[in-house]
């Protein structure tokens, strides 16, 4: 059997207390100009949507989710636009799901279809997903 297709959500955020108030304030203060738009349409202020969790949950991928500095740790020279969704083929990062198409979701919903379409055609290809590993191992 096949392991599913793991998809890795890439923010366009970096880790650690001080990034994380200053997003809040961000997504507070000055929405229309917040970086990542992968955040604002799954997280609300101080937590992750429940929705959103729900969605995630159901998919028949495999999800990682990481930060742009967790992120270009991994891979430095890479240069894909974030926020954006990846596979790791080879053990290269490949893009499926980009920064634009992203931005382009009005709202969860819309995003929730492209991330359902995303993972159905991947899953129906059966891409083996060499040199992929879980966010922090």
């Amino acid at each position: 059997m096949t392991a599913p297709v793991q998809l890795w959500f890439v923010y366009n955020a970096d880790t650690g207390l001080f990034n994380t108030l200053a997003d809040i304030g961000h997504k507070l203060f000055s929405p229309q100009t917040y970086e990542c738009a992968l955040c604002a349409l799954t997280h609300g202020l101080l937590s992750e949507r429940r929705a959103w969790r729900s969605f995630v949950e159901q998919l028949a991928c495999d999800c990682q989710f990481l930060h742009r500095d967790q992120f270009l740790a991994r891979f430095p020279d890479d240069r894909t636009p974030l926020p954006a969704v990846l596979t790791i083929e080879q053990g290269q990062p490949r893009c499926h799901v980009s920064a634009a198409q992203i931005r382009a979701c009005r709202d969860l919903a819309a995003l929730e279809r492209l991330i359902g379409d995303c993972c159905n055609r991947l899953s129906s290809h059966g891409r083996p997903q060499s040199g992929a590993r879980k966010a922090g191992e």
